[in-house]
């Protein structure tokens, strides 16, 4: 993995992430706050492509073992960017018609954001199995590292230019800068993509059906597996699910205005950026994966914890520090994090194993916007306060944060590589079968 191939490869992470700040830092303030959309029905939307999940763990299985063209990754990624690409830049006709036409809008609304959400899970899954299939277990840190350092600039970058391309806000402001921001990211998916994964002239090892089901119950046997698999979920959960609440709290709770909600974005991501410095380029001689992420999910719940106080005491001096806290303990944690899920493959089954990661990252960003829009508005209505719908889910993050670290304890490594049989074993096995 040379400088250069990582720094391609990290394209395609800030292709996908643009759209990711299209839907979940710009138009669900839209959509709740300015539309008057229930909080719980843009969960919903957000969640509804994360059913379908568990498919990616045989597309996985399926990109290792049959390549397009002897191509095993960029055929995936060119679906899934184009899928994301295009279901977001149109995402907010849909928006617009789920407020004035829900007839128009509910189908409209399943469709877009359904292939933005497919797009973006499918995309994540290929490029994670290039970045583990392109570079060596000691060069996993420096990969994971410029990749999440780029992401997060561009989600800087572009929650910046999004939010002062809106103003003033009108609805033909907004339907122009979504595609334009579409064609961007297009454009530099394709300068990092094309060309950039080597071509195979050598023939891959087949599976069967029965060979593939055989490879999904070796997971499931794991035991290291299944512990990562919960771990991920209730890590991500915390982290994810104030994805879509973020925004709209600092419009209830403090009376901020689109531009200064979207700069939210731009503040945590200034501290995620930091925090992936830091760790890449010194932190990571002395600290462990497994400590790095036992610190960064520290920091990251106590975050939780400032943002829910700013809330109940009505302090807004407290709200940026904690935004900022949750920024640089998300960034350590995605870092170290990353680097273990990489590491918790084998090198013939890296597609199948980044699947079954990735069922748990939708899985948990499922469970946590639909956690936090529905109790949100639950919580809201019970009390009569929107404020007070907030800060509980800010607390209810924290703590599934709080037992994450307590799971992430019991995972190792060796013992998960010592206990999982090779592609070959599977195939052999299948066959004696």
């Amino acid at each position: 993995m040379t400088l250069f191939k990582n720094i391609r490869l990290g394209l395609l992470h800030v292709a996908i992430a643009m759209t990711f700040v299209l839907i979940n830092s710009v138009l669900n303030r839209i959509m709740i706050h300015d539309l008057n959309i229930l909080a719980s029905i843009v969960a919903v939307l957000v969640v509804l492509p994360y059913v379908l999940s568990p498919a990616q763990v045989w597309i996985g299985q399926y990109s290792d073992t049959h390549p397009i063209f002897g191509y095993r990754r960029t055929p995936y990624i060119a679906l899934g960017t184009m899928l994301a690409i295009t279901g977001a830049a149109l995402a907010p006709h849909a928006a617009l018609a789920l407020a004035r036409e829900p007839l128009i809008g509910v189908p409209l609304a399943v469709l877009l954001f359904g292939m933005w959400g497919v797009g973006y899970n499918l995309a994540v899954v290929a490029y994670l199995s290039l970045a583990s299939d392109m570079s060596t277990e000691q060069q996993r840190s420096r990969t994971v590292a410029i990749m999440w350092f780029m992401m997060i600039t561009s989600v800087i970058v572009t929650a910046i230019v999004v939010g002062r391309a809106l103003e003033p806000y009108s609805e033909e402001r907004l339907f122009t800068v979504f595609l334009e921001t579409g064609g961007v990211a297009l454009a530099l998916a394709l300068v990092g993509l094309i060309g950039l994964e080597p071509r195979r002239t050598t023939a891959t090892v087949q599976q069967s059906r029965a060979g593939q089901m055989a490879a999904i119950r070796a997971i499931i046997g794991n035991p290291q597996a299944r512990f990562f698999f919960v771990y991920l979920i209730m890590l991500l959960a915390a982290i994810l699910g104030q994805d879509v609440l973020l925004e709209p709290f600092g419009a209830q709770a403090f009376g901020m205005n689109v531009k200064e909600t979207t700069q939210l974005t731009a503040m945590w991501g200034g501290a995620t950026l930091t925090a992936l410095l830091l760790y890449g380029a010194v932190l990571s001689r002395w600290i462990s994966k497994k400590r790095g992420a036992m610190i960064g999910g520290s920091i990251a719940a106590t975050g939780f914890l400032l943002i829910a106080l700013s809330g109940m005491l009505a302090i807004e001096a407290m709200f940026i520090p904690g935004i900022l806290l949750l920024g640089f303990g998300t960034g350590v944690a995605t870092t170290t994090n990353l680097a273990l899920m990489l590491d918790m493959t084998t090198a013939e089954q890296v597609g199948l194993f980044i699947g079954a990661w990735g069922v748990a990252d939708a899985i948990a960003r499922g469970v946590g916007t639909l956690l936090g829009g529905v109790m949100r508005d639950v919580i809201a209505h019970m009390s009569g306060s929107a404020v007070s719908g907030y800060v509980s889910v800010f607390l209810i993050e924290a703590m599934l944060l709080g037992i994450s670290l307590v799971l992430l304890q019991r995972i190792d490594v060796t013992a998960f590589r010592s206990r999982q049989p090779s592609l070959t074993e599977l195939v052999a096995i299948t066959g004696d079968a």
